[in-house]
């Protein structure tokens, strides 16, 4: 299915720009920095999942399912530890995702 490998590389480029090192709210905030660079090991794994995923439907919507969970946690971490411009572009970004596979679960899923 072409347009699955071209949607899933548009959506893994889209994800990729989120994946700078991140600024914790405050300098002496280890847990969030902590938090943020887990959740943005989270984020890097789950597209790279979408990279690999083969054009299998079952395959396609469980993968698609485990990255709607992992966007949220990454919005999540992002929500609570981040501020400012970084913030607001970062969540943009995963809220964004979650909501586009969110979309291609609905559409596409049922019944898988």
């Amino acid at each position: 299915m072409p347009f699955l490998s071209r949607f899933q590389s548009a959506a893994a480029a889209g994800c990729l720009l989120a994946l700078g090192v991140p600024a914790a709210a405050g300098p002496t905030d280890t847990a969030c920095a902590r938090d943020v660079l887990v959740a943005s090991s989270m984020q890097r794994q789950a597209i790279d999942q979408l990279e690999q995923t083969g054009s299998d439907e079952a395959e396609l919507c469980r993968i698609w399912r485990r990255h709607v969970e992992t966007m949220r946690r990454v919005a999540s971490v992002y929500g609570r530890c981040l501020s400012g411009a970084e913030r607001s572009e970062r969540l943009a970004q995963v809220v964004g995702s979650e909501k586009e596979f969110s979309g291609l679960i609905k559409s596409r899923c049922k019944g898988v």
